[in-house]
């Protein structure tokens, strides 16, 4: 499982010209499930990414989690983040676990990061979406939890 997070001032996912979810001040998450992830994956990532200390604190240091802030998320299934470019001109998505198996896991990681305490919101599996968000700082992460054995 992987994830790019992004510290935002605010940001939209909109589907077919209406906004279908947002988020003030926070994070929107990029969310890419891999062959072989699983719910303990999904239940790891969201419990680091609810902990994870890149909002600054009083002295601008990035001290504070989004719980710290009392700061929610948007989550956004993102499967493209499992190209690999590394061969020929087009990326290989082969690491991409399967929409049947990516669908229930995003669920479940969205149901973790609620569990550790975060507002979240989503945008729509398998649609189109509009993502637009102000990038705070700027500070984008990515943060991965990978199948063992791998």
């Amino acid at each position: 499982m992987k994830l790019v997070v992004q510290r935002c001032s605010s940001a939209t996912v909109t589907v077919e010209g209406e906004v279908i979810g947002r988020v003030g001040r926070g994070m929107v998450v990029l969310l890419c499930v891999l062959r072989g992830d699983g719910p303990d994956q999904a239940k790891r990532l969201a419990a680091k990414l609810a902990g994870y200390r890149f909002f600054p604190d009083k002295k601008g240091l990035m001290n504070e989690s989004a719980l710290d802030q009392g700061l929610g998320a948007l989550v956004i299934s993102q499967f493209t983040l499992a190209a690999d470019g590394r061969r020929g001109r087009r990326p290989s998505f082969d690491q991409a676990a399967s929409p049947e198996l990516a669908e229930p896991l995003v669920e479940h990681f969205v149901t973790c990061l609620r569990a550790e305490g975060l507002t979240v919101e989503t945008g729509c599996f398998g649609a189109h979406m509009e993502v637009a968000l102000v990038n705070e700082g700027p500070v984008t992460l990515q943060l991965e939890d990978l199948p063992q054995g791998t």
